[in-house]
């Protein structure tokens, strides 16, 4: 059977619990029309680029599936229904991948490092301080100090 990564965003105003139920409603449907759901991962809440339909943030929730097409196109329509949901995408692969997602690998890192302390706690990359600092001073150090333009020397003595 074909198979498949299901991503759907449910709106931010709606509860955990809300967004569970719709991930056992879609779980259902895809077991009753002879699929299954091989892994489910909720992302959280997480902020979206750009608005949409008046929402800045969502709840991300991935799913592998393993089914005929006919299940997708059921999700679909459901989604499309559903109020809660904001947008999904559907993408037929050709192996399910194995353990937790990019999403939660990356989630995992996040957290290891915050926990180590890693990252700049406050300071510059450079070590603090701005360019004047720097060894020629002021904005200009890099390319010397300024010199007036010739024509403009012309137009003076004129």
């Amino acid at each position: 059977m074909p198979l498949y990564e299901h991503v759907f965003l449910a709106r931010q105003d709606a509860s955990t619990q809300q967004v569970e139920e719709l991930t056992t409603q879609i779980t259902g449907v895809v077991e009753q029309l002879g699929g299954k759901v091989a892994k489910t991962e909720q992302w959280s809440v997480r902020s979206l680029t750009y608005r949409m339909n008046k929402n800045r943030k969502a709840h991300f929730v991935f799913m592998n599936i393993d089914g005929p097409a006919a299940i997708v196109a059921e999700i679909e329509r459901q989604e499309r229904i559903n109020e809660d949901v904001i947008r999904y995408l559907t993408v037929r692969v050709e192996e399910l991948e194995e353990g937790p997602s990019a999403m939660m690998r990356k989630a995992d890192r996040d957290r290891e490092r915050d926990d180590r302390g890693g990252g700049f706690g406050g300071r510059d990359r450079d070590g603090g301080g701005f360019r004047g600092d720097r060894e020629g001073g002021g904005f200009r150090g890099d390319r010397g100090p300024r010199r007036p333009r010739e024509d403009a020397e012309a137009s003076v003595e004129e």
